[in-house]
């Protein structure tokens, strides 16, 4: 298939079909008892969904879908958009203020919601006049999805009017610096990226069929391209049930790829680290001589005959087990949507789990580079991808042109131009190419902390050393216009503070003198989604988190 010759992200869904053997098992959603839907079920309900859409909207108007992850998720984003309507995907576990200035904002005029709970969350922001289809019974007038899935429908709607330049989606950014900004994406945008995505995957699918477990919401700009590229390369697909589930569904699923941000691969890495820790004697020397060879293997370095033959049995006795907890088939995990502590990247890829960090951002439909399988180096984000141009600014800021770039920001007009400058994308994120043509991040332009001296810190970096640590849950790092640096520390309760201040002093030894932390404050409430800490893809709000702590950390100078 020429993705590079495809009209729309539906002619893409239509043309699979065509190749694929319409029985072959396409979508599983893993909570008990869920059926699997092959390529022709899934085809039938876009067909009729598609009809039912279209007899509900006009042409370019919006179509709301808030659920989580499942098959109709999917088989709704695809008849949307065959419908003449444009997605506007929103995540579960938005703020109340958020979903009334999306509704209000993107005026939709047909709501998809899963289930009653979901409902809730916005039924007082909907205008009388908009319509609801719901995926589950709800105590409201609305049309349940498995109704008009149960019509007679003989009209086979393939729209043939989409072009490359016209909106699929508005993806709203999650907002860490304020309210959300609708990203208009257009289906070349998300095809241009398909197709560089597509040859980092075929490198990854030559052994096996690609199976994917998907966690990360589809509402997310990320996850929300991997879906077509899961369409391209014609792979299974699970849906996980829940995070706390994510380890058991893999055993189930025996995913090849798996794509999530780096607070899973921080999880990951302290689960397996603390299981390393117990170990001692043999069994300990083996571990730390799986870290070393793998470190060195890694980063293209020749083994001697003795390390070649150690090497054989950290390959049978550790990896292999810690592969098979994750099903034994994992050719990758794909890392984006933040940046991924270097230390974990080694770690991870050492010990048999093969992870590629990428990079990209919601304005780029969304991946703009990824590491190679073959040549991975875990302090970049990988070459960029052929179908789009980085360019480094003169003051570092990465730049970025082509037709995966945004049409623009809903309603925005000023906020757009202010981005965009000559067809190029100003990501806020400051970087370097190597000489492999290499994309490096080293800092983020507007979260950087300047100090009293005029020095230039990114609190991000030292946040993640800090969360190496096993007793250091979460943290944020304080002192813009500031003399030295502090930072609020959670930790389990029952850690006291003198525990915490000997792992900063020892943390503070490889840290530079104006990264060093000089105080901190232990609590014990993380932040989250629920009280408006983080954002829907697990980054910090350093406002909110700043509004609700600032007279504590302003006490620390």
């Amino acid at each position: 298939m020429d993705i590079s010759k495809l009209n729309s992200l539906v002619e893409l869904y239509f043309k699979k079909t065509e190749e694929v053997e319409g029985r072959r098992p396409f979508l599983k959603w893993l909570k008990p008892e869920k059926r699997t839907y092959n390529w022709e079920d899934i085809t039938q309900r876009i067909f009729k969904l598609t009809a039912k859409i279209k007899s509900l909207i006009r042409q370019g108007d919006r179509c709301l879908i808030l659920s989580e992850n499942r098959p109709y998720w999917l088989m709704t984003d695809i008849a949307i958009m065959n419908a003449g309507g444009i997605s506007v995907p929103i995540f579960t576990t938005y703020s109340a203020n958020d979903y009334e200035y999306i509704l209000n904002d993107c005026k939709p005029s047909l709501v998809f919601v899963s289930n009653q709970n979901q409902f809730d969350k916005i039924k007082k922001f909907i205008r009388s006049d908009v319509k609801i289809v719901s995926f589950e019974k709800i105590n409201t007038d609305s049309l349940l999805i498995k109704e008009i899935l149960n019509e007679e429908v003989n009209e086979k709607i393939v729209n043939k009017d989409l072009k490359r330049n016209m909106p699929a989606c508005i993806i709203y950014t999650s907002g860490t610096s304020g309210k959300p900004k609708g990203v208009v994406l257009s289906h070349g945008g998300i095809l241009s990226n398909c197709e560089g995505a597509v040859e980092l995957l075929e490198v990854l699918t030559k052994k096996k069929d690609p199976v994917f477990l998907t966690w990360l919401p589809l509402s997310h700009s990320y996850e929300h391209t991997v879906q077509f590229i899961q369409i391209i390369v014609g792979a299974k697909v699970f849906y996980a049930e829940s995070l706390e589930k994510l380890i058991s569904n893999m055993g189930i699923a025996r995913p090849t790829i798996m794509t999530a941000v780096p607070r899973f691969y921080q999880n990951l890495y302290t689960k397996i680290n603390m299981n390393f820790e117990k170990q001692s004697g043999l069994k300990r020397k083996l571990i730390n001589q799986t870290l070393d060879l793998g470190k060195k293997i890694l980063k293209k370095k020749e083994l001697k005959l003795g390390e070649k033959i150690v090497n054989f049995l950290c390959e049978k006795l550790v990896r292999k087990k810690i592969r098979n907890q994750f099903g034994g088939n994992l050719q990758a995990f794909v890392s984006g949507g933040g940046a991924l502590d270097q230390n974990i990247g080694e770690f991870l890829n050492s010990v048999g789990l093969p992870t590629l960090q990428g990079y990209g951002l919601t304005e780029a439909s969304p991946v703009v580079s990824c590491n190679l399988p073959d040549l991975v180096k875990v302090e970049s984000v990988g070459p960029p991808f052929r179908t789009n141009k980085v360019r480094i600014a003169e003051d570092g800021e990465i730049l970025i042109k082509g037709e995966n770039v945004m049409l623009g920001y809903w309603n925005l007009k000023e906020e757009t131009e202010k981005v965009i400058k000559d067809g190029w994308l100003h990501t806020g994120d400051i970087g370097e190419l190597d000489n492999n043509n290499y994309l490096k991040i080293t800092d983020r332009k507007k979260d950087i902390i300047v100090n009293l001296g005029g020095d230039n810190i990114s609190p991000s970096k030292v946040e993640n050393i800090l969360c190496l640590n096993e007793n250091i849950k979460q943290s944020f790092v304080y002192g813009d216009k500031k003399n030295y640096l502090v930072a609020l520390i959670v930790s389990e309760k029952g850690i006291n503070k003198e525990k915490i201040k000997l792992i900063i002093e020892n943390i503070n030894k490889n840290l530079t003198l104006i990264e060093k932390i000089k105080k901190f404050i232990l609590i014990f409430e993380e932040f989250t989604i629920k009280n408006g800490m983080l954002t829907p893809t697990l980054k910090l709000k350093r406002k909110e988190i700043i509004k609700n702590y600032k007279q504590q950390l302003e006490n620390l100078y």
